[in-house]
């Protein structure tokens, strides 16, 4: 549905969208689930995204599950309308216990490997990178950095 409004008109309300999803969630603290993917070259770069609202930090690209939508649908759905990746393979993480805007937040935490170039969304997302692990770009959000610590704690066992 949302693809019906014209990019520009859509990147100009997200801000606001964003305002006001946080301070219902403060307000009702609804509970949340969403997934989060970390997607790799073969030669290890990561892909980090920026959105059009919130802080501006660099972040995994990812989103909220819909209802009755299992994680790695949602995660796969986020990849495709975000990034316009379609891995053949994904493999989940871990599955972390947040709050997020001072709701209960599942958030699933899946790993991909995909040597296709994003293409951004041109409405929720400015812009998508690849980055050395060893070099990530500043700043990047504190959730993003301790899933990607994890991931990478992960791959050292």
């Amino acid at each position: 549905m949302l693809h019906l409004i014209p990019a520009p008109l859509h990147r100009a309300l997200l801000p606001l969208a964003h305002r006001v999803r946080r301070r219902w969630r403060l307000w009702r603290k609804v509970p949340l689930a969403g997934c989060s993917v970390i997607v790799t070259r073969p030669d290890g770069a990561v892909v980090l995204v920026r959105h059009g609202y919130g802080s501006g930090d660099w972040c995994l690209p990812g989103g909220g599950l819909g209802r009755g939508e299992e994680p790695e649908a949602c995660a796969r759905r986020e990849l495709q309308e975000e990034l316009g990746l379609s891995p053949p393979a994904m493999a989940a993480v871990a599955t972390l216990q947040e709050t997020i805007s001072g709701s209960p937040h599942n958030a699933y935490l899946f790993h991909c490997i995909c040597a296709d170039t994003p293409r951004i969304d041109a409405r929720e997302i400015l812009e998508a990178r690849f980055f050395a692990s060893d070099a990530l770009p500043e700043p990047l959000s504190a959730i993003t950095r301790r899933r990607l610590d994890l991931w990478l704690a992960s791959q050292q066992r």
